[in-house]
């Protein structure tokens, strides 16, 4: 009699099917951008612009008189580079699912322990121990929960994003826990097919006369000189980040350099530049929270329908005396957590 309720009344869906963020996903939640991605179009033109003028005006000449690896060499950085561009743009950057009004309930009845009927709202902060340092952790009050370590809320996506580094709009997307290795992987091949094309370019000027097409190979070379700069720079910042084990809002921010006045070492670090990057790049990667996490249409009910099977199941094994029961068992919710997930 339960089950036929419980079938009826709690049809499963995906959380990203009634995700609140301002995230778009396609293909089933396996791909997911951001809402303001416009300039995620004007990043791949740029790239496929200067690498089909290098390849059209620049390779010809060069596969001839240089080596026939040049166009190969450029191909394999090319590829590189879009590959490792999509999978940060379109892969969830480690975006926490918001609280359910019942987890959201249980947190302020457990902070409230005044005893006092008047609303009070959630404290912004509470304080954890992480490698004998003490860590604040800030209160949501968009998602209803206390932000893991490292974790902010983006305000141009409306998300928490675990280990946020920051919102690239270059990109379409948060850069965070799930995606950082993809976004610096690309900051480091863009700069090699930058450098490569550069040095091709100039190679190419010097060994010939002006050819009829000079005013391409002209503009292709300026693309790639104010742009080596920007992207070399950019890649050794994240290099140092990486390092470190940073973020880049951590850095800006000055959490652990003494810039609020408080001159603490970084409680995430190993003390091991080759740790450190070992973890940050080639660390497991989690599963995401919102992309193929089930989500119950009717949480509510699910959970007061597995309650009431629990608390008959304790019933006639003697455990309790009644239904009437208001008071959860203490492994309820261990129960009610292992169904979800």
């Amino acid at each position: 009699r339960y089950w036929g309720v419980l079938k009826k009344k709690a049809v499963p869906r995906r959380k990203w099917q009634v995700f609140p963020g301002r995230n778009r996903f396609f293909c089933d939640g396996r791909i997911m951008v951001a809402k303001q991605s416009g300039v995620l179009p004007l990043t791949l033109g740029l790239i496929f612009i200067t690498v089909g003028l290098f390849f059209a005006f620049d390779c010809p000449f060069l596969m001839e008189h240089l080596s026939r690896f040049v166009p190969a060499i450029a191909a394999v950085l090319f590829l590189f580079v879009i590959i490792s561009l999509l999978r940060t743009s379109f892969t969830d950057p480690g975006i926490l699912p918001r609280a359910t009004p019942e987890e959201a309930a249980d947190v302020e009845r457990h902070i409230d322990t005044s005893g006092s009927s008047t609303y009070r709202t959630a404290p912004r902060t509470k304080e954890i121990l992480i490698n004998k340092q003490l860590v604040k952790l800030k209160y949501c009050f968009t998602c209803k929960m206390f932000r893991p370590p490292r974790t902010s809320h983006c305000s141009l996506c409306d998300n928490c994003v675990e280990r946020f580094d920051h919102h690239c709009p270059w990109v379409g997307n948060c850069v965070g826990k799930r995606n950082y290795r993809f976004f610096y992987s690309f900051l480091v091949s863009l700069s090699f097919l930058t450098a490569f094309i550069f040095g091709c370019v100039i190679t190419h000027l010097t060994a010939r006369s002006l050819p009829s097409y000079f005013c391409y190979t002209i503009k292709n070379l300026v693309v790639c000189f104010f742009s080596i700069w920007s992207i070399l720079g950019l890649s050794g910042f994240h290099t140092y980040l990486v390092a470190s084990n940073l973020t880049t809002n951590e850095d800006i921010k000055g959490l652990w350099s003494g810039k609020q006045g408080e001159d603490m070492g970084n409680p995430y670090s190993y003390s091991s530049i080759f740790t450190n990057c070992c973890v940050v790049l080639c660390g497991p990667m989690p599963p995401s929270e919102v992309s193929y996490s089930p989500f119950w249409k009717d949480e509510h009910n699910f959970i007061s329908l597995i309650k009431l099977l629990y608390l008959n199941l304790l019933v006639q094994v003697g455990t309790i005396k009644s239904l009437d029961s208001t008071q959860d068992p203490p492994e309820f919710l261990y129960i009610v957590i292992q169904i979800k997930h």
